[in-house]
């Protein structure tokens, strides 16, 4: 089943997500869903508050991102707490599903050490690097309420204020299904 992206300006999106439990509804069937909407969006990651759900679930693939490691990368992960971000800090235009045709640079440490549950429920705590700590930190800020757009400067926000006015509106030209707040 493909999902409706919730567009800029739904209130989930700026709502810190609950943790959840092996008991969650469906969970496995949840997790192929947001693999198949982030595909269908041509997205390489997609956090559950994109789809109305204030759960700490995201899923990732980069296995098409050129110079990604580890090579072949695609994780789930729940319960997600970032340990520690490290390295030096790089810019990398970002852009979003839930705020389409908006790209802006976003300053990002280089690693992170991250703890998490995998869709087996298998605990982890890994370290990634580059492309694969960038992605992994976008959708993290996805549920801890916080867009790529409130880590650009204010100069660039009011810059881009009134495309983002507009995607709450729904007027935006997309080719995957999203939720508008004001339409």
């Amino acid at each position: 089943m493909i999902f409706p992206i919730y567009a800029y300006g739904q209130p989930v999106l700026r709502k810190k997500a609950d943790d959840i439990d092996k008991d969650y509804p469906q969970l496995l069937q949840l997790i192929s869903n947001m693999f198949e909407t982030m595909y269908e969006s041509n997205g390489i990651g997609l956090a559950a508050p994109q789809i109305g759900l204030p759960i700490r679930l995201f899923v990732v693939d980069g296995a098409d991102v050129d110079d990604i490691k580890p090579k072949g990368f695609k994780q789930v992960f729940i319960n997600a707490t970032i340990k520690e971000e490290f390295g030096n800090e790089w810019d990398f235009e970002e852009g979003c599903l839930s705020i389409p045709n908006v790209r802006a640079n976003v300053k990002r440490k280089g690693e992170l050490t991250i703890h998490f549950f995998d869709e087996k429920w298998q605990e982890h705590t890994q370290t990634f690097d580059g492309m694969a700590a960038r992605i992994i930190q976008h959708e993290y800020d996805h549920i801890e309420g916080i867009l790529f757009t409130d880590r650009v400067s204010p100069l660039k926000r009011g810059m881009i204020k009134k495309r983002l006015e507009n995607i709450s509106k729904g007027y935006v030209d997309v080719d995957y299904k999203m939720k508008f707040p004001k339409k």
